[in-house]
């Protein structure tokens, strides 16, 4: 398993944590949301899906990974 930390800009209620949340899950990871951080910290499986995949997930969603 790899862990990572993602810097997420966009987000700003509770519907986006939802969304950045519901977009890694349907990638194949899980995520945990800072909200006030804007920060996203990512568990995954890299031999089961790239962190490039996730990403693209998360901006699929509207919102922007630095």
């Amino acid at each position: 398993m790899a862990n990572v930390t993602l810097k997420v800009e966009g987000m700003s209620c509770g519907h986006c944590v939802s969304a950045v949340e519901k977009a890694v899950g349907g990638a194949g990871a899980s995520a945990k949301v800072d909200l006030a951080g804007k920060k996203v910290d990512i568990e995954y499986d890299d031999s089961k899906v790239s962190l490039d995949t996730i990403k693209a997930a998360i901006e699929d969603q509207g919102y922007d990974v630095v």
